[in-house]
């Protein structure tokens, strides 16, 4: 019951917050490369998603990395960063594969703009995400130091 408790009141706020960091950098990349850089449906609903969702990945990486799992971080490397932003970014493509499969769904079916279809998908990408940093990405695990200390 504490580890429900701990996920509730203690990391999911700080998901939350710390993800609205990239749900506005993924929100503000699509608004400017899908009305500004392409206007045909391949580029509006799928290339602008896929530049913003890897604008967002970097950016909700850092956030949860410093804020919502960095007591679970005990190796500041360089090596031990990149790995786990490696597995952190492998996870994330799953959650982009289910956004992008409910914006699809979501535009086919409503013909809003792609800017609100990508909000109402990354509700459920979202959770699939906070799940998998939970239970797999910052999973407490000791970790063996390589490389250059980071300082980040």
């Amino acid at each position: 019951m504490t580890n429900v408790k701990e996920l509730i009141l203690k990391r999911l706020p700080k998901y939350f917050l710390g993800n609205l960091t990239g749900t506005a950098v993924d929100t503000l990349v699509l608004w400017v490369f899908s009305h500004f850089v392409f206007h045909r449906y391949f580029g509006q609903v799928i290339v602008s998603p896929f530049i913003s969702f890897e604008c967002a990945v970097f950016v909700n990486f850092l956030m949860c990395y410093h804020i919502t799992w960095k007591d679970r971080i005990t190796a500041k490397t360089v090596g031990a960063f990149f790995r786990r932003y490696g597995a952190y970014n492998a996870s994330c493509t799953g959650g982009f594969l289910i956004k992008m499969g409910g914006l699809l769904l979501i535009q086919h079916l409503t013909h809003w703009d792609v800017v609100i279809c990508n909000l109402l998908a990354l509700c459920v990408s979202g959770t699939f995400n906070f799940l998998m940093n939970e239970f797999v990405v910052f999973k407490k695990r000791k970790e063996i130091s390589h490389g250059a200390d980071y300082n980040g």
